[in-house]
């Protein structure tokens, strides 16, 4: 086995004497050195990790510069933070990390007439573009991170986005900036007036050849300091403004800034352009530019891991954006530049869905690309270097075989029409060998960029990543200037320290040295990543799509984040914390840490980033293993008793349904069980079932239903929702299977359940004793799919189930099996045509279909019905036991506010409530007061009444 990669590392510091009083007593804002807030930031979306002191929320610019005051005084460094999604590591630090997202976020200002807007430095860059939209303005600068990264971190990073080619960079945006320096001082910078700071104008002066000569020509140039903008012929004069921009944090601490704002196109299409390879179409972009697109976006085939039906042919597209005052104009733009390109092939979408669909694939990469097809991890490092467009074709072919030289590989994407590539690469950074390797080939690489006239960033930054290797690109004279440049803004050094000037070693700091060498004992196979749990939690490379605090339409991640804001409930939060816990410096006591079990107690396991994080991670099951873990040998929460073993209580008190009913509805007697059963007060107990739908269907059967042939029946799972609490889904999905296929549903076989509420509560052993006792006693029939109605057990039975019985091949046989209801109509009774309801109808796709089963089958047979209307994205926020467990009612609810509850009260009369989750019906039912149905009851009423003789059996 290789060698693996453990330098020495000092402890974890801790904060000096006194300091952490001194700052709380200087500022209104919350200041957190617990190992949760450490935890949760001492790391980005990059390589690297470094332990903070502690983490600073500052309510306003006073409370940054109070803080600034005492870190000097103390000698804390500090290291200002936004999303968190920077690739270069400039988001981490060893000091006072300033999480300038939970109070600085308001947009103080918007001018339309000046096309202006004043924003404070957490404002989130989708929020902004939202305020100027009715103006019909936009801020051009849109990096992928645009739902989550923040003005100042785009700042700070000099950001630039898809339609730079139209925009440009943040730099191109920023009309002034307000910024506190350590130690407290505040400073104004505006274009066409030098820096307020002596010595500045001094440094310039004696340097005037050095810095009009040293720097590459090119638009994508992020590296280093902008020292140039400073130049006296500068056009419009000395530019503080851009010379701060992409600082990294290293200058000082924006606290407002004024950014121009563009008129944003009333129409847009897409010119999709197939070439022959990458190499083609980087070679074809600068051609288009000319024409005034609005975006030439270049990817390659290795890029798309599904078929993406509107792609043209060709083995690497350009994606081309025009724009225009109506939707013929910007089509024209778009078949003008179609007819224009030599292109293998090409289209132009103008529907607004394909369009999002296309550029989903697109802004998905950054977290896509983390996985080679194989499945092999991949790294950023050299995500985003930039060449002049004319140079891109050779350069990229060149890159290729340095890859190839060094056998490594990567998945280039990016901004063709600016010469800026975007790639994530195979390095080994977890043994000694490859990280040796990682470093002989980032050497490389620079000197291959610099040949070609590049920027060793064209984008995010240098950070840790790059800065090593700036001598490559300006020569060891403009970076001493650098250095130099930084002392006068910051004589202490106490501003986000190993940046930029004299920066750490590329290949120190790597987040991957804490993590155990050996692969944890954990009870899930996490097949996609080699059985390793450390690998699981690897996935989370930060790019934080979870912190998208409100996204309408199918997305679900992250439900709890959406409620609270709280980096700790989002997913990239948790796997955080995960990942600290197995490193054991900052959270020491493994799997029985409370900040680890406190951060994913609101983790609804919706499965939702299972499908929505671009690496899938998969925090349900993650959660499911923490729990195991953590309670193992010890007393569980109430609710895990009572919710967590409910298929047991429910099969023991379906004899006794009335009685137990009529108790539940006596209200001190229900509270003191609920009280018992750690069940949350506000929560009614649904009723039990006074016929099961087992015994249903062998009475039904018993009256003359017949099996005629093996080969003539369905197989329909009797999971416990169904069979004990809502028995008139499964007599619905009975009667329509039936007269849908010609066949006859079979009695499910006594005593199998998926284990669903098991696994949620983490009871991983009895998980396994109810899957295999189910596994012994299902019998499947060969050839024969299974119909699951509820999806939470559809899921689990798809995921769960092979993942704890990874070596047994029966249970990747259930697996396989596993059919929704409208999937199953889909494949075995194509011909059948479904009554016409032709009305309107609201709901929600339950979370876990979403994310595991999919839902197109579902939608085509709403369509074929005449059931119009989208369905609710997001989760309904009972999620299983989650909404019924104490603690949760609050969240619970706001998760259904989000989307499903406005959706619903705001339908017309007449229209269909569709919710095939029996939580997802509980939830309103409990909060909306309506009624919701399984698409099975709503078919199975659209046959009209069922005649006696059927009901008897005769046919």
């Amino acid at each position: 086995m290789a060698e693996q990669h453990r330098p020495h590392r000092r402890p974890t510091a801790e904060a000096p004497d006194g300091f952490a009083a001194a700052l709380r007593s200087a500022v209104r804002g919350e200041a957190d050195f617990g190992p949760t807030a450490r935890a949760l930031t001492t790391m980005d979306a990059s390589n690297y990790r470094r332990v903070p002191l502690g983490v600073l929320a500052p309510h306003d610019a006073d409370d940054i510069a109070a803080a600034l005051t005492v870190c000097q005084e103390y000698g804390v460094p500090v290291v200002p933070r936004g999303g968190g999604t920077s690739i270069a590591g400039q988001a981490t630090g060893t000091g006072l990390v300033l999480d300038l997202t939970r109070h600085l976020r308001s947009i103080l200002a918007l001018d339309p007439a000046a096309r202006t807007a004043t924003v404070q430095p957490g404002v989130i860059l989708d929020d902004l573009r939202a305020a100027a939209a009715p103006h019909g303005l936009t801020f051009g600068p849109d990096p992928s991170t645009h739902s989550r990264c923040t003005l100042g971190g785009m700042i700070g990073n000099n950001s630039c986005g898809a339609h730079s080619v139209a925009w440009g960079t943040t730099a191109d945006n920023v009309r002034a900036l307000e910024v506190v320096r350590y130690g407290g001082e505040a400073l104004r910078l505006e274009q066409g007036r030098g820096v307020d700071l002596p010595g500045v104008r001094e440094l310039i002066d004696a340097h005037l050849a050095l810095l009009r000569t040293g720097y590459p020509d090119l638009p994508r140039r992020i590296s280093g300091y902008a020292l140039d903008a400073l130049l006296p012929e500068h056009p419009g004069g000395p530019d503080p403004v851009r010379a701060f921009c992409g600082s990294e944090g290293t200058l000082a601490v924006v606290t407002e800034a004024t950014v121009r704002l563009v008129e944003a196109p009333h129409a847009r299409a897409l010119a999709v352009l197939g070439y022959a390879d990458e190499s083609a179409a980087a070679e074809a972009a600068p051609g288009l530019l000319p024409y005034r697109p609005l975006t030439v976006e270049g990817m390659a085939a290795d890029l798309v891991r599904e078929p993406a039906g509107l792609l043209p042919r060709g083995a690497a597209w350009l994606f081309v954006e025009t724009g225009g005052a109506t939707p013929a104009e910007a089509r024209a733009h778009a078949e003008r530049i179609l007819r224009a390109a030599d292109a293998v092939d090409g289209t132009v979408v103008t529907d607004p869905a394909g369009q999002r669909a296309l550029w989903r694939i697109r802004e998905d990469a950054s977290g896509t690309a983390t996985r080679m097809p194989d499945g092999t991890e991949a790294w950023p490092g050299w995500e985003d270097c930039a060449v002049p467009p004319a140079r891109l074709g050779p350069y990229l072919r060149d890159f290729r075989a340095l890859l190839a030289q060094h056998g490594l590989r990567g998945t280039p994407y990016g901004h063709f029409g600016d010469g800026c590539i975007h790639v994530r690469i195979d390095f080994d950074l977890l043994t000694s060998a490859g990280v040796s390797r990682f470093r002989a080939f980032s050497e490389e690489l620079a000197d291959l960029v610099v040949a070609h006239g590049g920027s060793l960033s064209g984008e995010h930054g240098d950070g840790q990543a790059r800065a090593e290797l700036l001598p490559r690109m300006y020569g060891d004279e403009l970076v001493g200037l650098f250095g130099r440049f930084k002392d006068l803004w910051d004589p202490a050094g106490g501003l986000n320290p190993g940046m930029l000037a004299r920066p750490a070693r590329l290949d120190e700091n790597l987040r991957f040295d804490v993590l155990p060498g050996r692969p944890v004992d954990v009870e899930f196979g996490y097949p996609q990543d080699g059985g390793d749990f450390a690998g699981a939690v690897r996935r989370c490379v930060g790019v934080a799509k979870c912190r998208t605090e409100t996204a309408p339409g199918a997305s679900v991640m992250c439900p709890s984040f959406r409620v609270t804001g709280e980096e700790a409930h989002s997913t990239r939060g948790r796997a955080r914390l995960l990942h600290e816990m197995l490193a054991g410096e900052v959270i020491t006591d493994g799997w029985r840490s409370t900040e680890v079990r406190d951060a994913l107690d609101l983790c609804l396991s919706c499965k939702g980033c299972r499908s929505d994080c671009p690496v899938g991670v998969d925090m349900a099951t993650y959660k499911a293993e923490f729990l195991h873990h953590h309670y193992r040998g010890r007393l569980r929460p109430a609710a895990h008793y009572a919710l967590g073993r409910l298929p047991r209580w429910l099969r023991l008190a379906a004899p006794f349904a009335r009685p137990l009913n009529a108790l539940a509805r006596i209200r001190p007697l229900a509270a003191l069980a609920k009280r018992l059963a750690g069940i949350t007060p506000e929560r009614t107990i649904p009723e039990l079932a006074t016929e099961t739908y087992s015994r249903w269907l062998r009475g039904r059967q018993g009256k003359g239903t017949h099996i005629l042939s093996s080969s003539r029946v369905v197989q329909l799972w009797a999971d416990t929702f169904t069979e004990y609490l809502s028995p008139q889904v499964g007599r619905a999905a009975v009667r329509v299977l039936e007269e849908a296929t010609g066949r006859t549903v079979l009695p499910p076989p006594s005593g199998v359940c998926c284990g669903l509420t098991y696994v949620s509560t983490g009871q991983l052993d009895r998980a396994r004793a109810v899957m295999r006792r189910t596994l012994d006693r299902i019998g499947l029939l060969p050839g024969h799919p299974l119909v699951v109605l509820e999806p939470s057990c559809a899921a689990t039975l798809r995921t769960d189930l092979p993942e704890l019985f990874p070596d047994d091949p029966r249970a990747h046989e259930l697996s396989s099996a596993v059919r929704t209801f409208a999937q199953y109509l889909e494949e075995y009774a194509p011909d059948w045509t479904p009554p016409r309801l032709d009305r309107p109808a609201v709901g929600q796709t339950h979370c876990h279909q979403h994310a595991v089963l999919g839902d197109a089958a579902e939608r085509r047979l709403r369509e074929r019905m005449g059931l119009a209307g989208e369905l609710s994205g997001g989760c309904c926020g009972l999620a299983g036991n989650f909404g019924f467990e104490k603690g949760h009612w609050e969240v619970s609810v706001a998760c259904a506010e989000e989307q499903l509850l406005p959706a619903v009260r705001g339908s017309e009369p007449g229209t269909e409530v569709l919710a095939d989750g029996f939580s997802c019906r509980t939830q309103l039912d409990q909060l909306a007061g309506r009624r919701a149905r399984h698409l099975a009851e709503v078919i199975a009423e659209g046959l009209g009444p069922e005649l006696e003789e059927e009901r008897e059996g005769g046919r």
